[in-house]
């Protein structure tokens, strides 16, 4: 069998598979339940001065009789004292003592505030902190989460507050609400972050009901924006991983979060650069069990691939994403559609996707069920591929016409 332990930033863990911080880890309790069924590590609720929370708190965009497809909260940090959650990780760490334990924080910007706090989070035995600069709601009105993530100055600063007071490895979780995650990266790093987390929740309002004009979720006759999560954002966790990964200036390692549902999820993070994965929304939707599936998919897949460790995986694929100016041009690489005459059910749906929101190349025959491609006239859009209802029916063939040439090296050719 592969080896799943993972040592990241310092942090050692029985696999790659950690509990996000969230409504998961508000308790010891839930934490230890989560490692008794195999968790390899989990970033406690966020703890700091004790909020007030409001009701109700979750919304879910469902899709085509898929639940929970997104989902969107209005949920604050830990409402429970903090000597309560500190006494709480002190017991979780002592019974398990090979597992990771992170604790999530969000503090005022005052250095003595931090250095308190991570002095009080050291003596409890706890691995590591994950600085919370990414809550896109609330916690941002009253000056930090991802009001701090948003400027890097303040990242940096703020960074090395949480350094300077502890020797504890400090992660810092990332706000995907910005134009360029790569510069609070790098600022975060500059102020000393061992590692970086990404993706935090996506600013959102998740929408009305057009009979009563009430947001979802709402308290009373109100809503507010919150933060978005669950499958539907996976695509946005995997770009800012790859930019971080390829970036030479975030010289950390990467912990992936976002839409992590099952090992394959797992894998693309790992490959695209992360060291670990965090889970949340998947895990409250099934439960803890889907460890099981996580833990078994990811050691059946290295053992399939001949690989020996996770670390194996990281960052192979990195390299296979960047710059859209280093794509090979079309008149020297593209695809073509076929459709497989044998196996179309008639439907027209390619024919009508292509002639509307296409490239036209698909023409219906008379006495023909099946359309037929024109492949001299075919962009490799992809387009019909992703309409069709039937799988394997249309298939994208490659076509390599010899000449490997990007728009970089067009430019550079002609003298631009």
């Amino acid at each position: 069998m592969a080896d799943l332990s993972v040592n990241f930033a310092g942090i050692s863990s029985p696999n790659p598979f950690w509990l996000a911080s969230g409504p998961l880890t508000n308790t010891g309790y839930q934490v230890m339940k989560a490692f008794d069924m195999g968790w390899g590590g989990a970033v406690w609720k966020t703890v700091g001065e004790p909020v007030i929370n409001v009701s109700s708190r979750l919304a879910a965009i469902d899709y085509g009789g898929r639940r929970m497809m997104g989902l969107n909260n209005i949920e604050l940090i830990s409402d429970r004292p903090i000597d309560d959650n500190l006494r709480e990780i002190a017991e979780v760490k002592r019974r398990f003592p090979h597992h990771a334990v992170i604790v999530s924080l969000m503090l005022a910007s005052d250095p003595t505030l931090w250095s308190d706090m991570m002095r009080r989070v050291e003596d409890t035995g706890a691995d590591g902190v994950e600085l919370n600069f990414g809550c896109p709601h609330g916690m941002s009105e009253r000056g930090m989460g991802s009001v701090v993530g948003q400027v890097p100055e303040y990242s940096q600063q703020i960074t090395a507050y949480a350094k300077s007071g502890s020797s504890l490895p400090v992660i810092v979780k990332l706000t995907p609400n910005v134009t360029d995650v790569r510069m609070p990266a790098r600022a975060a790093v500059a102020g000393g972050a061992d590692a970086l987390s990404l993706i935090n929740t996506i600013n959102s309002v998740m929408g009305l009901d057009v009979e009563t004009w009430l947001p979802d979720p709402h308290v009373a006759d109100r809503g507010s924006h919150g933060g978005y999560c669950g499958p539907a954002v996976k695509p946005i966790g995997l770009y800012m991983v790859s930019a971080l990964a390829n970036d030479r200036r975030v010289p950390v390692p990467l912990c992936g979060i976002g839409g992590i549902e099952t090992w394959r999820d797992a894998v693309e993070y790992l490959l695209l650069g992360a060291g670990a994965v965090q889970v949340c929304t998947a895990a409250m939707h099934y439960g803890f069990r889907i460890i099981d599936d996580l833990t078994e998919g990811l050691n059946d897949y290295l053992d399939r691939k001949g690989l020996a460790s996770v670390q194996d995986l990281v960052g192979k694929a990195k390299h296979r994403v960047g710059d859209w100016n280093d794509l090979r041009l079309s008149y020297s690489y593209k695809t073509v559609a076929e459709i497989h005459a044998d196996q179309c059910i008639g439907c027209n749906l390619c024919f009508v996707a292509c002639d509307d929101g296409g490239h036209q190349c698909i023409d219906r025959l008379p006495g023909q069920r099946a359309p037929v491609v024109r492949k001299d006239d075919c962009v490799g859009c992809n387009l019909c591929s992703l309409v069709c209802p039937v799988p394997g029916c249309i298939e994208m063939q490659d076509i390599d016409l010899g000449l490997v040439e990007t728009w970089r090296q067009r430019q550079s050719r002609v003298g631009f």
